[in-house]
This record gives structure tokens, C-alpha cells and sequence, in this order.
């Protein structure tokens, strides 16, 4: 009988999940471009700050994908790090909207402009990983 390749990393929840990341990778990171190119001076700590969410969920999708103990242990590092991101930036935004520009990244007011899939996406995440273990 042939042996399959895919891992209960890359099938069911798995899959989705991934897919997701991968979707939040590319717009992120487009969006960031696309600020930075075009009004750079309006807001340079934001834009930025929507740059690294970009490289964040780029990271986090191919760490997601890929097996072994140190893609699995990037993972928890990517994933960590957007929560905590997410939660950093939604509190300052909350606290000093005056310092931020509405909308300027997925991670400002809780992701609320992404129907809070930037919060609740990490948490996930790294659930998914705690079942997952280091065996995959």
C-alpha cells in the first residue's frame, strides 16, 4: 500500500487553518506595501507596524505547513508573537486612538476591521499546535 506524505499537519483543521494564515499573509503584506508606497510620511510607526504583521503571518504560514520539532517550535514563536502583537496594538489603539490611523493593520483595535480574526486566529493556532505536539 502507498504511504500518503500529508501529515495531520496539512489535512482537516489543519488545512484550513493554513489556508487562512496564508490568505492574512498575502493581504497583509500587500496592504503594508501598498501604505507604505503611497502615504509612508503620514504614519511611518504604523505602516511599519502593518509591515511586520505581514512578515508575521508569512512566517507563521510556513512554519504552519511545515513538519519537524523546529518548524513546530517556530510555529509557537510566530504564533506567540501575533497574540501578543495583536493584544499590544489593540490596547494602544484603544488607549490613544489620537496616536494611531484607523485601519493602518490588521492588528489595530483587535483586529476589528477583520472581524477580530486577527485575535481569535492565534489562539487557535497555537491550541491546534498544543494538540498537535512535537511528534509531528
Amino acid at each position: 500500500m502507498a504511504k500518503t506524505t500529508d501529515t495531520p499537519r496539512k489535512l482537516g483543521a489543519g488545512r484550513v487553518l493554513i489556508a487562512v494564515y496564508g490568505v492574512f499573509a498575502i493581504a497583509a503584506t500587500v496592504r503594508a506595501g501598498f501604505q507604505i508606497a503611497t502615504a509612508f510620511a503620514a504614519s511611518p510607526v504604523n505602516y511599519s507596524l502593518s509591515a511586520v504583521s505581514g512578515l508575521i503571518y508569512i512566517l507563521a504560514t510556513v512554519s504552519l505547513a511545515r513538519t519537524g520539532k523546529a518548524w513546530h517550535r517556530v510555529a509557537w514563536a510566530t504564533l506567540s508573537f501575533e497574540l501578543a502583537g495583536v493584544l499590544l496594538v489593540g490596547t494602544f489603539s484603544l488607549f490613544y486612538p489620537a496616536a494611531t490611523v484607523k485601519q493602518t493593520s490588521v492588528w489595530s483595535d483587535f483586529g476589528m476591521y477583520y472581524l477580530f480574526i486577527p485575535l481569535i486566529l492565534p489562539i487557535l493556532g497555537l491550541n491546534w499546535l498544543r494538540k498537535q505536539g512535537l511528534e509531528q
